[in-house]
């Protein structure tokens, strides 16, 4: 029911704006309005916040949904998770009520700000200062690539709050879009998912209250991580939901196209085609909602699934979005047809959250 739902509204309300947002490089407004109309913008915020109280397997089929008509669009409900994830798993009680309750509300989006101008796969060795200051903390540094910078109200930050501990020395944060000393990059100019704008955050002595902080001093780190071996699941998911999108419109492509007097599906060269790329796409699903299963009940090997899902999945996203290009030959490679741009928005997936060879080397130290 919940698919049926959600695939009903990203066909209606998403889907018919999908181009015209990749080719303008614009935010997704339609979509964040339908999806906070059928309250789907943050399913995952308990209900004792007024969120829809969804576990990680529906919120994985939202994601995976609305990324089948647009990817950008998929981002809204995936970095909402992604940014107030901290919060959930490491804030206070007060920090929970003060920030859930709005965000689940749709009255402002959560990012997420952990990577910097150097320190992207080598996250600790981020810059970013927090320093005390009585009851407030002072934090000065840039992040970069910032998903729905400018358009999200909250930021998770993480700052270094003792240098000499490296990742033991970084803390969390939620910084407020209207804080005094935020400021934003120009978007980045991107070859997919260009409807998600993607900025730098510029913390110019930000001052805070020290509430703020999201759980205990040096703890952010291991809150960062913690939080992605749960959100990687939601980008495996957003691969998943590229990579059959681009199926659905191959397979009836090819049923129309004719060549040597009979539709190319006749054709079994084809037809193997196909049959690899439904294969593909449903060994990363099994994968992905297995995942999504053990990061609900928190399993023990979270870690390696997470990670699994999140590699095999964008993976695959990548490999069937390039065969669907390729099934609709000359067309497929022109800005007429979907699947170009469901190839270019598939080669994120493979680089945020954790490019695939760092899944590797986390799942290597973590095999089951």
């Amino acid at each position: 029911m919940l698919r049926d739902a959600v695939r009903s509204l990203a066909d209606a309300k998403i889907a018919p704006y999908a181009a015209a947002v990749d080719e303008e490089a614009r935010f997704p407004q339609e979509a964040l309005d339908a999806l906070t109309a059928n309250d789907l913008h943050a399913v995952h915020v308990p209900e004792e916040y007024g969120g829809a109280g969804a576990d990680a397997l529906a919120t994985v089929i939202v994601i995976e949904e609305v990324a089948r008509a647009c990817a950008s669009s998929s981002l809204i409900p995936a970095v909402n998770k992604l940014g107030s994830l901290p919060v959930i798993l490491s804030g206070s009680e007060e920090l929970k009520k003060k920030y859930m309750t709005p965000l689940a509300k749709g009255d402002g989006m959560f990012s997420y700000c952990l990577s910097e101008p150097d320190a992207g796969s080598d996250a600790a060795g981020m810059k970013t200062k927090a320093v005390r200051d009585g009851d407030h903390w002072i934090l000065n540094g840039v992040k970069r690539w910032i998903t729905n910078a400018g358009v999200s109200e909250y930021y998770t930050v993480m700052a270094v709050t003792d240098p000499t501990k490296r990742s033991k020395g970084i803390s969390a944060f939620v910084v407020e879009k209207s804080d005094e000393g935020v400021s934003f990059g120009a978007p980045e100019k991107k070859l997919g998912i260009k409807g998600s704008p993607t900025r730098e955050v510029y913390l110019d002595n930000v001052r805070i209250p020290a509430d703020r902080m999201i759980g205990e001093e040096g703890t952010g780190f291991a809150t960062a991580m913690k939080t992605l071996d749960h959100t990687r699941i939601t980008i495996a998911a957003q691969a998943l939901g590229i990579a059959q999108g681009a199926l659905d419109y191959a397979k009836g492509y090819v049923k129309e196209r004719k060549q040597f007097g009979k539709p190319i599906a006749d054709f079994q060269g084809i037809q193997f085609m196909l049959a690899d790329m439904a294969m593909k796409i449903e060994a990363a699903r099994q994968l992905t909602y297995a995942a999504a299963a053990k990061s609900e009940r928190g399993d023990s090997d979270l870690t390696f699934q997470g990670a699994a899902a999140k590699c095999f999945a964008s993976d695959v996203a990548m490999e069937v979005t390039t065969d669907a290009v390729q099934l609709l030959g000359g067309y497929g490679y022109t800005r007429d047809y979907p699947v170009e741009r469901m190839m270019r928005d598939a080669k994120i997936t493979q680089i945020y959250e954790g490019t695939n060879q760092v899944q590797r080397i986390v799942m290597a130290r973590n095999l089951p």
